[in-house]
């Protein structure tokens, strides 16, 4: 793991990609991302000098960091929590769609300019595709949660064209905050808030449910819907993953519903950034094996 003290030691002749966060031991990314490139160099010995490392760096020091790593000549950064919105005021370009998730986890070094895109909507997207057979366009969703993940998650379902989303949370304040944000781009024939507690959505049959809270991550959490809401939904993706699957995917599926958690969205995001950073297509089923193997 570096500090933004030892990034500047390293040796000159790689060239280099991280993932940013505070704290980030806990990170995943560089084991997938690693057993890509080393893959990838099978058949372009090119990427043999390419090496993905875990940096962690208080949100005071993400400016040095980004300047550091673009003068140092680094390809690219994913960045997780706490800097995915505080790096916006940082980029000199950012993606529109990435401008409407309210957020950044893939950064760009080109041309001397530091560049900001977005690829956890298209990593739940194909997330979604790959384990549940199920695209998002023309889709129902009804999806659990208000923070960064729901924003990203919403703004995705609505790019790729649901037939409607149901957005629900505990705190009607950040609830609001969202839709608000949601409706200076998208129709509000589109979507709805409701509050978790108060009556269910009439939602039909083949709904897809997408759960962005925090609940499941400890096994003593409840389940962050009821037995009553997944009997109506035809599928569930819980972002929430682990080495087991969670309460609530086990739940849904001794109902006989198809039901994954997030790793694939995971391994998916960071495909696209790192088939951003090399301009090359990335063997997924190679990363996806080795978190797996990980956990």
């Amino acid at each position: 793991m570096h500090q933004l003290s030892t990034i500047e030691l390293l040796p000159p002749e790689k060239e280099y990609l991280g993932v940013v966060g505070f704290p980030i031991k806990h990170s995943l990314s560089p084991v997938f991302q690693n057993a890509a490139l080393r893959e990838m160099a099978k058949g372009n010995p090119s990427f043999e000098s390419w090496e993905y490392l875990r940096i962690e760096v208080k949100p005071e020091e993400l400016p040095e960091l980004l300047k550091i790593c673009r003068d140092r000549g680094f390809r690219g950064l994913n960045l997780t929590l706490p800097h995915k919105v505080e790096v916006l005021e940082l980029l000199d370009e950012i993606d529109p769609v990435a401008a409407k998730m309210g957020a950044v986890n893939t950064v760009s070094f080109q041309n001397n300019k530091t560049i900001g895109s977005n690829t956890d909507g298209y990593g739940l997207s194909k997330g979604i595709e790959t384990t549940l057979g199920m695209s998002l366009k023309d889709r129902p969703i009804l999806l659990m949660g208000a923070g960064g993940a729901a924003r990203a998650a919403c703004v995705q379902c609505l790019e790729e064209g649901c037939s409607h989303l149901w957005i629900g949370n505990r705190s009607k304040d950040r609830l609001d905050a969202l839709l608000e944000d949601l409706l200076a781009s998208y129709s509000p024939d589109r979507m709805e808030g409701f509050l978790t507690g108060d009556e269910i959505p009439d939602v039909p049959g083949d709904t897809l449910l997408i759960q962005s809270t925090s609940l499941g991550l400890k096994p003593e959490d409840p389940l962050p819907v009821t037995e009553e809401l997944l009997a109506k939904i035809e599928g569930l993706y819980d972002l929430v993953y682990g080495k087991e699957p969670t309460r609530l995917v086990r739940t849904a599926r001794s109902m006989g519903k198809l039901a994954a958690d997030g790793l694939t969205m995971l391994v998916h995001q960071g495909a696209k950034s790192l088939s951003i950073w090399t301009g090359e297509e990335v063997p997924v089923d190679v990363m996806l094996d080795a978190v797996k193997l990980k956990l």
